[in-house]
């Protein structure tokens, strides 16, 4: 059986733009015989532009591989995978290092921060990497939604966790990535950094038209998406518009999570 194709409706008023990345069939699967592990079972599904969605689900649902089948941090076992016109299922180790240089933003629980580097050299370094130039009227926008003017030159180890987060995710979002993914970015936070990372998360879709994917287990942090898609035994069952921690949390019940 396979997930039926979900994508989320244009908003009123305007037509419908193609989906920033869309899976269709995918499968993954580890391991073979009788100790093959079936991640993902025929997905398909679609991630607007300009939106913010979480992906949740039960423990082993398959959200994280999805998640990194999307970003083409992990190879399909089946079924093709679109970043725009960029089909990822059929590139090399080399073509999609290069992709997820050049188009794709990460931010994980992890804030992988180099401790020698100041805040403003932490977020510059995979413009340094690529030979980019520096925009910097966006890096401005950036560090202002951000709200890290005055911590640009203190290093990670002066800076707070929340601080720390805000610093990945402005490296993520300065070199205009199509999409940024999240893999459990609040994970490591107390209650309010996560909130302030995640008012930055939401900030930076509705104010610069930031194209965001999250994997959370949280639905308070999911409540500050648009969309949530909810998998279970790697299918997609369900999705929610416009999530509140409640109607989050009444979903993952049904599903057993």
């Amino acid at each position: 059986m396979t997930s039926t194709f979900t994508t989320p409706p244009p908003p009123q008023g305007r037509a419908a733009e193609p989906p920033a990345v869309v899976a269709t069939e995918v499968s993954k699967v580890y391991g073979s015989g009788d100790a093959a592990v079936h991640a993902l079972r025929g997905v398909s599904v679609g991630f607007a532009r300009g939106a913010f969605t979480a992906i949740m689900g039960p423990s082993g649902s398959g959200k994280s591989t999805l998640m990194h089948c999307l970003a083409g941090l992990d190879t399909v076992s089946g079924g093709r995978v679109m970043l725009g016109d960029a089909e990822l299922t059929g590139m090399n180790d080399k073509q999609l290092t290069l992709l997820r240089r050049d188009r794709i933003g990460f931010v994980f629980q992890a804030f992988n921060l180099l401790p020698t580097l100041t805040a403003e050299q932490n977020i510059l370094l995979p413009l340094e990497l690529a030979g980019r130039k520096l925009h910097r009227q966006w890096f401005d926008q950036v560090i202002d939604v951000v709200g890290l003017r005055d911590r640009l030159g203190h290093r990670p180890s002066e800076l707070s966790g929340g601080q720390q987060q805000r610093v990945a995710c402005a490296r993520a979002l300065v070199a205009q990535p199509e999409v940024i993914f999240a893999d459990e970015p609040t994970g490591n936070l107390d209650s309010r950094s996560g909130a302030e990372v995640l008012g930055f998360l939401r900030a930076s879709v509705r104010e610069m038209g930031q194209t965001i994917v999250m994997v959370t287990h949280d639905p308070v942090a999911a409540s500050y998406a648009d969309r949530v898609v909810f998998l279970r035994d790697g299918q997609i069952v369900t999705e929610l518009y416009q999530p509140t921690p409640d109607t989050v949390l009444d979903r993952l019940k049904a599903l057993g999570a």
